[in-house]
Order: C-alpha cells, then structure tokens, then sequence
C-alpha cells in the first residue's frame, strides 16, 4: 500500500462510459467503526469492498455511452457498484471488507468490470496539534511572519494544563 491513499467517504468515483465527464460522490454505508485522516473520528468512514450497490451520492454519471436511447442521444447512467477490483488485501476491516485504495476499481451493472475508477481518495489534510507542534518556530515565522510560532506552541502547551 505503500504511496497509495485509502479511499474514504466523499471520495469521487468516475466511470469510463460516461459522456459528460462527471464525477459522483462515494458513500461509505457498510461500517462506522474505521476512519482515515480524520481527527475526531466522525466524518472520513474508510470505504471497503463491501461497498456494494447504490452506494454514491446520486448514483449517476449523467449520460452513459452503454445505453443509448436510438434517438441519437444516450440514457443516464444508473450506478450500480457490483463488485471491487485492486483493494488491500493485507487488512480485513471488522465488516469483512478489504480496504479500497485509490488505484482500486469497481464494476457496474451496465459497464462491466473495472468501469469505475477514482478520481480523488477523498482525504484532506487536517491539521492538529500535533502537527503544530512539531513545526520548527524558525521555519514558520519565516513563511508566515504574522504568526509567532513559539507563542502560538507555548499556548498549546498551557491548554493542557488547564
């Protein structure tokens, strides 16, 4: 897994037989124990292989060059996630699904295997305290100048002591 993001909920997914280009959001449904760059441990759900279904956001790509509707134009996609290919398999989360991974696909009723890709893992960064600090004072008063790194590190310390 090593240089790879895990997946996680409100990662975008995009499927290679859409017309429009668009992308639709992930929604991890099938647990709420495990999570991914998330501080407080309430918004970023590790996705897994039992992602399965109707499980994106509106659960369409727009139109689909699979279906096209005899009039010169296509119908809109239906997404319907029938398995994943390309997870992690060195790690079993307690659902009994394998973590998805951002080279990791998924096929689709209509398109098949491997038709859905993702766009974007869906982490940000987040930073915590621990990340302040452990920022050298020197180099961060020199990128920010407005803030005083040292004193903004010494009243971290003081809100644990209250």
């Amino acid at each position: 897994m090593s240089g790879k993001h895990v997946v996680v909920q409100g990662a975008k997914l995009k499927c290679k037989f859409n017309i429009e280009q668009n992308t639709d959001i992930l929604k991890v449904k099938t647990q709420n124990k495990h999570f991914a760059n998330d501080k407080d441990a309430e918004k970023k759900r590790i996705a897994t292989t039992k992602e399965i279904g109707q499980t994106m956001e509106k659960n369409t790509f727009g139109k689909c060059e699979k279906k096209p509707d005899g009039k010169g134009d296509y119908l809109p996609c239906q997404c319907v996630i029938t398995e994943w290919t390309g997870f992690y398999k060195k790690v079993t989360l307690s659902n009994q699904g394998k973590i998805l991974i951002e080279t990791s696909k998924a096929g689709c009723t209509i398109g098949g295997p491997d038709c859905i890709t993702v766009d974007n893992h869906g982490q940000q960064v987040e930073l915590g305290k621990q990340n302040a600090m452990s920022a050298k004072p020197d180099l961060s008063n020199q990128i920010n100048p407005l803030v005083d790194m040292r004193k903004f590190q010494n009243n971290l310390v003081g809100d644990d002591i209250l």
